[in-house]
């Protein structure tokens, strides 16, 4: 650390917020949108067991999409592989819908609770998540003003989670899966991009500062 401070205040190539943006998108596209998308799609087309068909075919068409072109298959992909297995065969032995969503609700709980209980933490998850879409050298991660915006981020997100979470239960038993599926994605787009907007203009702010 008191290398860092002593040394001279070397310029921060900041990229614009388009190129975040961009950087991003393709990301929030795979996990967030265009599984709803398909699923619903397919829903409304085969009806309950063809949809639940598709999102198991989409997750492992995912998986050996990266086989067959060498690439790393990431461990989180199939941790959802195993999960939406399991969701779909549960949903489909019951014949409801509601289980097929309801883990993934619950999930989001468990999400918003890990941003949360590390907030205080050395490296919070906000950090973890942040260095997945905006790379950052490890010596600016270490520096103090980057330490409380992460712990504000892991705060943020937390929340914004956790009203994700209970907004998605509370839908999910009020309303028609068809229903359900527009209205949830609409508002979490909503939630989640308005909370992303947030801390892209946070890090900006914070990067300005650091490079003064």
């Amino acid at each position: 650390m008191t290398l860092l401070m002593s040394a001279p205040a070397a310029p921060i190539a900041l990229p614009r917020l388009g190129a975040l943006l961009r950087h991003a998108a393709p990301r929030v596209l795979e996990s967030m949108i265009l599984p709803v998308a398909v699923f619903y799609a397919a829903f409304a087309v085969l009806g309950l067991y063809g949809a639940l068909a598709v999102a198991v075919a989409w997750v492992y068409g995912g998986v050996v999409w990266r086989l067959v072109r060498r690439r790393a298959v990431p461990g989180t992909l199939m941790l959802a592989a195993g999960a939406v297995t399991v969701r779909a065969v549960l949903a489909g032995v019951t014949e409801s819908s509601t289980l097929f969503f309801l883990p993934s609700c619950l999930g989001v709980f468990c999400a918003s609770m890990g941003f949360l209980l590390t907030a205080p933490l050395r490296r919070p998850l906000a950090q973890r998540v942040a260095s997945d879409l905006v790379p950052l050298p490890d010596h600016l991660l270490e520096h103090s003003l980057m330490r409380r915006f992460f712990m504000r981020q892991s705060v943020l997100w937390g929340c914004a989670q956790l009203v994700n979470a209970g907004l998605s239960v509370w839908l999910l038993f009020s309303l028609t899966t068809e229903t359900y599926l527009v209205v949830r994605t609409s508002a979490v787009a909503v939630l989640l991009g308005g909370a992303g907007l947030i801390s892209v203009l946070s890090l900006r702010r914070c990067l300005r500062a650091l490079a003064r």
